[in-house]
């Protein structure tokens, strides 16, 4: 049986795409797997370093589950900013179209590992937000915000000018317009990209270790100063991310094609 069979019904189609996302995620796994094999032979893992590391699991597990809490908190909060920018941008009011452009302007102009910086040390201890992983939510939350109001400002803008015109024609206030019009074309348009923008999250929460939230990089990082095991420390650090990653990778990547349609 040949690889491509694998991607086969037994009628000669193509199989669903759930089939293709498992049979695609098992080959990477395996691969990824063999690779880790390959490269603790060569690198003088041994059983020992592996047993001084599995001591520490479960600051691991609780990186692991906190990366997930922030992952999922920085997007819901990032989705409602970024819907707010959106409209925003597409405001009569000049003041507000420009504090919009603004924001994402200089959001998306500067790098992440700044913007931490400066807003837990500087903003959050100015207004006294002494609590680290709401300052980190609100942070990633605001980073990812300027991109989601994009990626929703193009898929609102996506929608035809006729459309908007029919809807007005046939007596529409502008909230049913959004409801019934532009939101469920938009929503067709974004989904795939705001899949991808959450494995982005994901990554980047790693960059909150350098507050002192106790999240996934944090805890492997912690583990290595204790057992001096850096290959066996970083590693699970890895899988623990494409664990996470992954799965919303192939999502995005069968979003695209579910959700395709002639313009």
């Amino acid at each position: 049986m040949s690889f491509s069979s694998l991607f086969l019904s037994p009628r000669g189609g193509v199989s669903p795409w759930w089939l293709r996302a498992f049979w695609m995620a098992l080959v990477l796994s395996m691969t990824a797997l063999l690779c880790v094999l390959v490269m603790g032979g060569t690198m003088g893992v041994t059983r020992a370093g592996w047993d001084s590391v599995w001591k520490f699991r479960g600051v691991f597990w609780s990186g692991w589950l906190l990366t997930i809490l922030i992952s999922l908190l920085s997007l819901v909060f990032s989705c409602l900013i970024g819907l707010a920018v959106a409209l925003a941008r597409r405001s009569r009011l000049l003041p507000l179209r420009s504090a919009a452009m603004l924001y994402v302007e200089v959001i998306r102009g500067t790098p992440l590992l700044a913007q931490i910086l400066f807003l837990f040390y500087v903003v959050a201890n100015a207004v006294g937000l002494q609590e680290r992983l709401v300052a980190g939510v609100l942070i990633l939350s605001l980073f990812s915000g300027a991109y989601l109001a994009e990626m929703i400002r193009s898929g609102i803008e996506s929608v035809p000018e006729s459309q908007l015109e029919s809807a007005k024609a046939i007596g529409f206030s502008i909230v049913q317009t959004y409801r019934f019009v532009i939101a469920p074309q938009a929503l067709r348009q974004i989904l795939p990209p705001l899949a991808g923008q959450f494995a982005s999250l994901i990554k980047d929460s790693s960059l909150l270790s350098i507050i002192g939230i106790g999240e996934f990089t944090l805890a492997a990082q912690q583990v290595n100063s204790a057992t001096y095991r850096t290959l066996e420390c970083y590693l699970p650090l890895a899988v623990g991310y494409l664990a996470l990653t992954l799965p919303i990778s192939l999502l995005s990547r069968v979003l695209e094609k579910q959700l395709r349609y002639e313009t």
